[in-house]
């Protein structure tokens, strides 16, 4: 194994010379389409060139695509720095700018002029500057004689001398991520804009229109889409906010395309796809979609139906809970989808033969076998014997992610291990640090609705967890309150001095000493350090034993795979890194007897409408648009497009990634994937996978003839690349 490594090493680019190019499938860096895809793309249809798409020496497609906030994409079209993203990207700080007054999730929000446009603390837009291969320099040194922490070791040294060797200015960062499991690296100049402000956002009856209903599902009919506007210093830089702050000249914008889409158009989607593992053994596989998926799934749908309960009856509840209640239910409902989906594909039976293959080369071959042999049954079995950590480990986590009460109980014990590690003369500070963090934490709280939510995950918890995870001081708790939820959520809610932020700061209020023993005699506390110190000894150290040894094996299985399997496709997995996907439009057969097509209109929302009904209400004003067919330029054949879906692989990180035709147009927004292809990112299919754009003729519908809003319209460089006007120019 050490010779194969090293000659592996020595030429990292070679990879990618295994990959064998099929349409569709894979996240491809951006800085190697030239030598990798660009031919294909171009039999696929693409018009424009790789150098188009990503240039260190002119304005490209890569300078109009931003990290939105480290969890969305968002991309610039105008040349005054505004910027696109998805609804439910923007979803946090239109919430934050909402009140019971200025109900801007229910009724939109549209600044009529720079000066109305709103600053968001905290949200940041970030661009790639450029992109090195550091293979080399980072694993230097780095033999198969050293275990993982040595290993680990010796690749943070040289990252650190990477780091300060590496050039860039001043106002520019640098992020390093390592890919196919450990065995390349590269490194990202970065440039990070501090102040983003929003510019426009639909009301949520359009822009979340269908809600936890229709998402992940095909056909869709959300105007998933909102408005900011980065601001750089007068020298056009990254800045802290000032009102002394200008607009954004960025390096390229992107023209949008009024031909709208056809079946079999090429298309590419730019943006920061979050993490797949496509390159896991069978037992990893089942590990996540008959362990892990049904436990999330079990605790969320519990979470889910209380929150849901509340939202429905009390208006101050729905506004604080909506940004929670979307973000439960959007991991939710794609864990259903992906075990649905790899059952539908076969995925388990489908790589248990890839396994069979692999093990047959591996077998015929002496230098394999000799290299191999055993690797993927070693790398089976450490899955198997950590399955019971692991979903154990779901539970726990799902447990505090979803009753707030406990989380906060978590912190505050956090604090007092700080303050004992740092020293007592330290506890004011860290006290008032920890207060800060969970304030506007508690301004989205209800005591109420917690104490339902913790009611039923508790019981899921001591009935699902083992007892032997759970730890003996928990188990303890629960059998001092019947082993009921209620009786042990009541204990806590009514006697806790964490359920308000006045009372958490009034119990904080006292000398270290006094708050390291009442602690104990907190209800919500003491439950949480049992939890915490089962969770510790019987659930993570067993988990963290084994995970050195996996990391190590699925790192040669890796390099293994594209070594023996010299004719199958390998790209790199998503890591929150810049990329491009590339497919065309076209529909889908997911089940016997049925068809999807490729585009829906508004005439399905209002085949949709519920007058009333928070997911498929609809603005008076958009059906008197309908009613009039008052589309403008932006309708097609008498109808109004809406979404459109193709073959694009993504993932979570690409909401908001820019949709772009043939010549680099802007001609959708990615906002989803279909339901059964949410198993893309362990076991993607091209019969089923498809991703979900939000037309851009239908965002510009919204902005124009909706909101009224023509001087964001009159920004845009709209362009007819299908009628012959020449696309793609550089910004000006």
């Amino acid at each position: 194994m050490r010779q194969l490594l090293g000659k592996y090493l020595l030429l990292p680019v070679l990879f990618f010379t295994h990959l064998s190019a099929h349409a569709t499938e894979g996240m491809w860096l951006p800085q190697l389409l030239n030598r990798l895809n660009e031919k294909e793309m171009k039999g696929m249809g693409m018009k424009i060139s790789a150098a188009d798409i990503y240039s260190l020496n002119k304005g490209s497609l890569k300078d109009a695509i931003v990290s939105f906030g480290g969890f969305c994409t968002g991309e610039i079209i105008s040349s005054q720095g505004l910027l696109l993203t998805n609804h439910h990207c923007g979803y946090d700080a239109i919430q934050k700018h909402s009140s019971l007054q200025d109900n801007y999730l229910d009724n939109g929000f549209w600044a009529r002029n720079k000066q109305e446009e709103l600053p968001n603390p905290g949200l940041t837009a970030t661009f790639i500057v450029r992109i090195e291969d550091i293979t080399q320099q980072a694993l230097q040194g780095v033999t198969g004689s050293l275990n993982e922490r040595e290993r680990q070791s010796a690749i943070d040294k040289n990252l650190n001398t990477i780091r300060t060797n590496a050039k860039k200015e001043s106002y520019q960062d640098l992020v390093i991520k390592p890919f196919f499991d450990g065995n390349q690296y590269f490194l990202f100049v970065t440039e990070t804009y501090k102040d983003v402000r929003l510019v426009g956002a639909p009301p949520s009856s359009i822009g979340k229109f269908g809600a936890d209903t229709d998402n992940w599902v095909w056909p869709r009919h959300t105007g998933d889409f909102s408005i900011f506007r980065i601001y750089a210093g007068k020298d056009n830089l990254p800045a802290e906010f000032s009102k002394d702050n200008v607009p954004l000249k960025p390096k390229h914008f992107l023209p949008i395309s009024l031909d709208g889409i056809a079946s079999n158009d090429f298309t590419m989607v730019f943006g920061f796809p979050g993490r797949t593992n496509e390159y896991l053994p069978s037992e990893a596989m089942k590990l996540t979609v008959e362990g892990q998926d049904p436990a999330r799934v079990q605790m969320r749908d519990a979470a889910l139906k209380v929150i849901d309960g509340f939202m429905r009856k009390d208006e101050q509840i729905k506004i604080q809970y909506a940004a929670k209640y979307a973000s439960t239910a959007n991991a939710w409902k794609k864990w259903i989808g992906e075990m649905q989906g790899v059952r539908q594909t076969g995925g388990i039976q489908r790589k248990l033969q890839q396994e069979a293959r692999f093990r047959q080369l591996v077998q015929a071959n002496p230098v394999y076998r000799a290299t191999y042999g055993g690797l993927l049954d070693s790398l089976n079995n450490l899955y198997k014997e950590g399955a019971p950590a692991t979903i154990a480990r779901d539970y726990y986590t799902e447990l505090l992610r979803s009753t707030e009460l406990l989380g906060f109980a978590n912190g505050l014990i956090s604090l007092l291990q700080e303050t004992r590690l740092k020293g007592e003369e330290n506890y004011a500070q860290l006290r008032q640090q920890f207060l800060d963090k969970v304030k506007p934490q508690y301004q989205n709280y209800n005591n109420n609705v917690d104490r339902e939510v913790a009611v039923a995950l508790l019981d899921i918890y001591f009935k699902e967890v083992p007892s032997n995870k759970i730890g003996g001081e928990a188990y303890q708790i629960w059998m001092e309150t019947n082993k009921d939820g209620r009786t042990t959520a009541n204990k806590m809610y009514d006697q806790s001095a964490l359920t308000s932020y006045d009372k958490l700061e009034a119990f904080l209020n006292k000398p270290f000493k006094s708050v390291s023993e009442e602690v104990w005699k907190d209800p919500a506390t003491r439950l949480m350090i049992g939890l915490r110190n089962g969770y510790i000894d019987f659930i993570n150290k067993p988990y963290d034993a084994l995970q050195p040894e996996i990391n190590r094996l699925q790192r040669q299985y890796m390099q293994a795979q594209m070594d023996v399997m010299k004719d199958k496709r390998f790209y790199p997995d998503a890591n929150s890194t810049l990329r491009i996907t590339y497919g065309k439009v076209n529909g889908y057969n997911p089940r016997d007897a049925v068809t999807y097509d490729i585009s829906t209109t508004l005439d399905g929302v209002m085949e949709k409408y519920k007058p009333g009904d928070y997911e498929f209400d609809v603005p008076e004003k958009l059906r008197d648009l309908y009613a009039k067919k008052d589309y403008g330029q932006y309708g097609a054949n008498g109808k109004m497009p809406v979404c459109f879906i193709a073959s694009n692989h993504t993932t979570g990180g690409n909401s908001g990634s820019p949709a772009l035709d043939a010549y680099g147009n802007l001609i959708g927004l990615n906002f989803d994937r279909t339901w059964e292809g949410t198993m893309s990112d362990i076991n993607y299919d091209a019969t089923i996978c498809r991703n979900i754009m939000v037309d851009i003729r239908y965002v510009l519908f919204i902005v124009d003839k909706f909101a009224g809003a023509k001087h964001l319209i009159e920004e845009l460089k709209l362009v007819h690349p299908k009628k012959g006007s020449v696309p793609l120019k550089k910004a000006s």
